[in-house]
């Protein structure tokens, strides 16, 4: 089970009015609106970082030459390896 967290936000009454009618529109709470628009935000955001992470990931493959592991084989790195 997880725990819950009360936050109190501050909106102006336009923004509360529009939330509460898509709440009504979806047959959803406006703290379940609120979490699935948090969450796809959220998740968007995530990717974001995850391709930025790939990015810097290839940048430095270009950068550094050939690859990190040419010449090597499974056994030689097993072999270095501290078992």
């Amino acid at each position: 089970m997880s725990a819950t967290v009360r936050k109190n936000f501050v909106l102006s009454a336009e923004i509360a009015q529009h939330l509460e009618e898509i709440a009504k529109e979806n047959n959803q709470s406006m703290t379940s609106l609120v979490e699935e628009m948090v969450e796809e935000r959220y998740g968007s955001i995530k990717v974001q970082k995850r391709l930025k992470a790939l990015e810097n990931i290839k940048e430095f493959a270009r950068t550094t030459g050939r690859g990190l592991l040419v010449g090597k084989s499974i056994q030689s790195i097993k072999a270095d390896m501290d078992v």
